[in-house]
């Protein structure tokens, strides 16, 4: 089987960072099309309170899959630099160890997800006529999280090591399956929203088997593991220094999660319309991102593997780069949302209702007008925030999570006091600004301490 490894410490940085994006990018699009078509057909076929629902569950979601992420990505930190580094042997045990972690940690997501679930749902003030719906989603999502993990894992393995290819046929693979499947369910089986649920988790397992099947089938020397590799005692010091690289990581996502979750409380104050419209917009927040979330697992991988190559300059040129690729990508998405946003809002509204559907899609299109328009401060914000994550530093991106948080939470208690409603929609954009900040001292920070110990290292 061929293989699709590259490695990032050779070749002229702005191909590299494009070439290696596009398939990310299209990986995103296909998961954010399954993502879109769920949506479609819980507000189309099911009401506009059974999208409310999804909605309302949104950010409780967004929070466990935030964890999983940002420890899956936090473990593939460390294998871009063993990779870049050419030491398979030591890249071998990261991966083991990583999954005995995965392993440990699903299981304790899954606990709590079962168990707190129903008391945060009320504590969000989520209203009577969706919490069912809300709660059900949610239950059975959080039933699922092993199979999330995994598919987050076994990508992150990939991209560590230069193969943005076969994530990308994964997705796409299990968006196909998605598809087909909430049709089949909510439509044919009458499932409901619980049927959107479980096709979603079928798409992942579908994903996961694949890139399960594609490593089995790379380099000996690195995944050639012993029955030891993933013994859950021993190897304590080396999975410490994994949760490291994770946990800030986890809990960066986790604190962006909590002021989602505030935002969506203020949001459900608002009423059903509000919050569907709001809801709506929320499901298109995924294409907007979906190219500065692919320059983001790609400057995690170009870093990290110039670091452990020790080509600092690399990323600094690296980082030049990205930054206009993204510029440039954030100024065509939002004209195209700015010019047919409304077409595309519209594919998530019922129109069953028509007074309902012209108050929602208001509501929707002025949220997405407004985020389209700051849409270069989200992309600065991917891109400073994984090339600093792939130098090996965690925590500085987890205190812009926590300004993201701050910037978030104050302007959704606030704003609305002074403005109205509408001042809900700038509680996301002055989260950006508050990371941005962060992230940009940030960079410059580490990037210079990089070179120092070059420079030090020169001179012995």
């Amino acid at each position: 089987m061929a293989s699709y490894t590259k490695n990032m410490t050779e070749g002229k940085p702005a191909k590299l960072i494009f070439l290696f994006a596009l398939p990310l990018m299209s990986g995103n699009i296909f998961q954010q099309l399954y993502t879109v078509v769920d949506t479609a057909v819980v507000g189309k076929f099911l009401g506009v309170d059974a999208l409310a629902a999804v909605g309302a569950a949104d950010w409780t979601n967004w929070m466990m899959l935030g964890i999983i992420q940002g420890f899956t990505q936090g473990f593939a930190i460390r294998m871009a630099q063993e990779f870049g580094a050419g030491h398979k042997k030591s890249l071998r045990h990261t991966i083991a160890d990583s999954a005995v972690l995965a392993a440990v940690i699903s299981v304790l997501l899954v606990a709590a997800g079962q168990g707190f679930v129903h008391p945060l749902l009320k504590l969000l003030k989520t209203p009577d006529n969706i919490m069912g719906g809300a709660l059900l989603y949610l239950r059975v999502i959080f039933v699922g999280i092993p199979v999330v993990m995994l598919y987050n894992m076994l990508a992150c393995i990939l991209r560590s090591m230069g193969d943005a290819r076969t994530p990308l046929i994964a997705m796409g693979v299990a968006s196909a399956v998605n598809i087909v499947l909430d049709f089949l369910f909510v439509m044919g089986f009458g499932w409901g929203i619980a049927g959107a649920a479980v096709a979603t988790l079928i798409a992942q397992l579908v994903s996961s088997l694949y890139c399960l099947y594609h490593i089995r089938h790379m380099d000996g020397e690195v995944f050639s593991f012993a029955a030891g590799d993933f013994s859950l005692r021993g190897q304590a010091a080396r999975r410490g220094k994994l949760l490291l690289l994770g946990l800030p990581m986890a809990f960066q996502n986790a604190v962006i999660a909590v002021g989602g979750m505030i935002v969506q409380s203020v949001v459900n104050d608002f009423g059903v319309i509000f919050i569907a419209g709001f809801t709506a917009t929320n499901k298109l927040y995924g294409l907007l991102e979906i190219a500065a979330t692919s320059y983001g697992y790609t400057m995690v991988t170009y870093a990290g593997q110039n670091v452990g190559a020790q080509k600092y300059d690399r990323i600094r040129s690296g980082m030049r780069a990205a930054v206009w690729i993204a510029l440039a990508t954030s100024v065509v998405i939002a004209a195209v949302m700015l010019l047919f946003g409304k077409g595309i809002l519209g594919g998530f509204i019922s129109r069953k209702e028509p007074e309902k559907f012209a108050q929602t899609l208001v509501v929707a299109y002025r949220y997405l007008a407004l985020m389209s328009l700051f849409l270069p401060v989200l992309y600065i914000l991917h891109v400073a925030r994984s090339a600093i994550q792939g130098m090996g530093n965690t925590l500085l991106p987890m205190l812009s999570g926590i300004a993201e948080f701050l910037m978030r939470t104050l302007s959704a208690l606030f704003l609305p006091r002074i403005v109205g409603e509408n001042g809900i929609f700038f509680a996301e954009i002055m989260a950006w600004v508050g990371a941005d900040v962060v992230l940009v001292a940030s960079y410059f920070y580490v990037s210079r301490r990089l070179f120092r110990k070059q420079e030090a290292r020169s001179m012995k």
